[in-house]
């Protein structure tokens, strides 16, 4: 969908003009998985696909949400702004207004608006459509509310709300979405998402401290090879409990090796601390959990350098051993990506083959030689339907900026 056929939407809808569009996209981790909420390093990258905002002011203090991906509707008045029941999908928007009010107190929300979202991030798929829509939201509403209270000069020379810079800016619409993540959706996640969909980068993946927010972009250069998303259509379910029960362990992990090492985090660990720490653990899911944190952290920075070094078939055989130890220790795979990564990894041509975001379904990513990728699309989907019963979808991914404002 065009943006123009956006803007055509949202007039038959309101009845009135968009004033102003937004577009922030989707993600794919290439590696570091599970290592956000544990103060470790990841390395994801921006999509060309994601969330698109547009919005008017309306004179009914009220907010008006509509989705051509969701048949509901919603009108909240902007005086009672709370999560709304039956994990209404304008809980991720909702959230995002109500945290930048908390966050920034001098701003105010004195107008209503009417709201109308479009999505291409393919839903359940594990590359963060609801990231996309919280950075998206957080975006659109901290500039308004920055115009909306004339006290809040933003500087001489400032060119974001708040008078942020840019980077301090786009960390800050990171952060308003995690805690929309928290509050109104329940998933205690890592900063990652949110982060890579405000921070992106074209043609650059983020090498991101989970714990201190630093991050550099990196080149992605790849010769020849393309990234290549797996989609399994058995749409993955942070909320379900799984993915809070990992956070749980890993705690339980950290409280035990405290007892020998204090730390804060798994990521602390080096492989070397490992073996001296391990014992201390006395559950064995949670001893299970911090091994492949630990041994993902040491893969993600050992993939970064490889990728800096063009040493590209050594970044697929770290995403291998990632996948192999998503599957093992963390048990968050399943059958369905188990099914993709093994038929991946039997092409001739592709260099690694690993589950990307959360798990319990979702997504794959694989390195893939150019002229390997129609045989790749073939088989694996051939094998992932003889397996589960299930039609694979096959993107080539492009590596795109970060959240913007497009009019």
């Amino acid at each position: 969908m065009t943006t123009q056929e956006m803007k055509v939407a949202f007039e038959q809808a309101y009845g009135q003009k968009a004033e102003k569009v937004f577009f922030a996209p989707g993600r794919v981790n290439l590696i570091g998985e599970h290592t956000d909420y544990n103060g470790g390093c990841v390395f994801p990258c921006a999509l060309s696909f994601g969330a698109w905002l547009l919005l008017a002011k309306n004179n009914d203090k009220v907010l008006r949400f509509r989705s051509l991906n969701m048949p509901q509707v919603y009108e909240i008045p902007i005086d009672a702004i709370k999560p709304q029941p039956d994990r209404a999908w304008c809980n991720y928007a909702l959230g995002c207004i109500d945290i930048i009010v908390r966050r920034h107190p001098e701003a105010k929300l004195t107008s209503g608006y009417d709201i109308l979202y479009f999505g291409n991030v393919p839903a359940g798929a594990g590359l963060s459509s609801s990231a996309a829509m919280e950075v998206v939201t957080a975006r659109a509403f901290t500039e308004e509310m920055a115009d909306l209270t004339p006290s809040l000069s933003q500087g001489e020379g400032a060119k974001f709300p708040f008078g942020y810079d840019e980077k301090a800016y786009r960390t800050e619409l990171a952060l308003i979405g995690q805690a929309c993540e928290h509050e109104y959706a329940g998933v205690m996640c890592g900063v990652m998402d949110q982060f890579a969909s405000a921070q992106g980068k074209k043609d650059h993946a983020i090498y991101l401290n989970c714990d201190t927010l630093e991050f550099e972009h990196v080149p992605v250069k790849l010769e020849g090879i393309k990234v290549v998303i797996s989609n399994t259509h058995s749409p993955h379910h942070l909320d379900s409990g799984a993915y809070n029960d990992r956070v749980r362990q890993c705690h339980t992990a950290v409280e035990q090796i405290s007892k020998v090492k204090p730390i804060k985090f798994l990521a602390e660990l080096t492989p070397e601390d490992w073996e001296q720490v391990e014992g201390a653990i006395t559950d064995p899911i949670a001893k299970k959990r911090a091994r492949h944190v630990v041994g993902e952290v040491a893969r993600t920075a050992a993939a970064v350098e490889a990728l800096k070094k063009g040493e590209i078939a050594y970044f697929g055989e770290l995403m291998t051993a990632s996948h192999v130890s998503l599957r093992d220790d963390y048990e968050v795979t399943g059958k369905e990506l188990d099914s993709l990564a093994a038929a991946a990894w039997q092409v001739e041509g592709v260099l690694g083959s690993r589950m990307t975001g959360g798990g319990f379904g979702g997504c794959t990513v694989s390195l893939v030689k150019d002229e390997a990728i129609e045989e790749f699309k073939r088989f694996v989907g051939a094998e992932y339907e003889k397996a589960t019963g299930l039609k694979a979808d096959f993107y080539v991914a492009e590596i795109g900026d970060g959240v913007m404002r497009l009019e």
